[in-house]
């Protein structure tokens, strides 16, 4: 199915957002402060809380299973809504492959401006998280909306997985290749879009492409840590990993790959607000060689929206970007 609605009367879905896509999300240092009272929960069933900031809670069903729970919605990142649909849809399902499980089961969640776009749009946007669903094997069930100033979609999604089999931030050992399963550079493109109206297909395709296969291949593989790449950039998801885990890690920043015309958009210009809060974050904690730049540094830390996997350990058929180290919560970039 492709988007049907004619949308050339209406505003452009990016403009009716002041924000886009993860880019969108409370700075990580506020983020944290706001939600460290809900730490330290001792509940017998739960497996993995809100300490180290892992990407779903994990609680024992019973036996060896755990039952995966998240949350993820945003802003629009392209104007077409059934392929926001399609993206919010892959980023909300991340949470629970980088987590080493399967999504079972999703609701919606979508705050829509009545006012300014009509009900037919939001059935496109609807129709692309189904698309989504169905290609996940999850179905889409229900969900919430409310009248909202700004759109907003995403979903809650619910997963299982095998206890002994979970991918998550405290898990990591020193001494480890780092494999990324997805280019970064796509908050560059979606800021250049929402400014432009430049479409770029490549990052589409990325943002929707399922991160199902490189999560059963990290289970296969017997990885223990893995988180995805959203918001917080690949510096910022690298290091909350690193820090929970107590071990530090090595960037090759030459190894990492960029989906077509980041670089050019960051010749241009176009590095979003929350790219920038993101290094602000991190930089305390990250150390460089002489050779790199301001610029290699924002790209790393660009707030990606249904970015790939970063684990540690090899996959086959995946870049490896860099390695772990022993020097706790320090990031490396070379």
């Amino acid at each position: 199915m492709t988007e049907t609605f004619e949308q050339t009367t209406l505003p452009r879905l990016t403009t009716t957002a002041s924000g886009g896509g993860c880019a969108c999300k409370i700075p990580p240092g506020e983020l944290e402060e706001a939600v460290a009272q809900l730490a330290g929960q001792d509940y017998d069933h739960v497996i993995v809380g809100v300490d180290d900031g892992d990407d779903a809670a994990a609680v024992r069903l019973d036996g060896d299973t755990a039952i995966l729970s998240t949350a993820d919605f945003f802003t629009p990142v392209v104007d077409s809504g059934y392929d926001w649909g399609r993206i919010a849809a892959a980023n909300a399902m991340s949470d629970i492959y980088a987590m080493g499980g399967s999504p079972i089961v999703a609701i919606n969640l979508m705050g829509w401006p009545r006012g300014v776009l009509p009900a037919e749009l939001m059935s496109e946007v609807l129709a692309g998280g189904l698309a989504v669903g169905k290609e996940a094997g999850c179905p889409v069930i229900g969900g919430h909306t409310v009248d909202d100033p700004e759109p907003k979609y995403g979903m809650a999604v619910t997963g299982v997985a095998k206890v002994d089999q979970l991918m998550r931030n405290d898990g990591a050992t020193a001494g480890l290749p780092l494999t990324l399963t997805k280019p970064i550079g796509l908050g560059l493109l979606n800021n250049r879009h929402k400014a432009t109206g430049e479409v770029f297909e490549e990052a589409i395709a990325t943002m929707t492409t399922l991160n199902k296969a490189a999560a059963e291949q990290a289970v296969a593989a017997g990885i223990k840590a893995a988180t995805d790449v959203t918001g917080f950039g690949l510096l910022g998801h690298l290091y909350k990993m690193m820090r929970a885990s107590g071990t530090g890690a090595v960037i090759d920043r030459s190894a990492v790959p960029l989906v077509d015309g980041a670089a050019e958009a960051l010749r241009d210009g176009f590095v979003s607000g929350g790219s920038r809060r993101n290094l602000e974050w991190v930089s305390p904690n990250v150390e460089t060689g002489e050779a790199v730049t301001e610029d290699d540094l924002l790209v790393l830390a660009d707030a990606q929206t249904s970015g790939g996997l970063l684990v540690v350990g090899e996959l086959p058929g995946y870049p490896v970007i860099g390695y772990t180290t022993d020097r706790a919560g320090v990031v490396e970039v070379r």
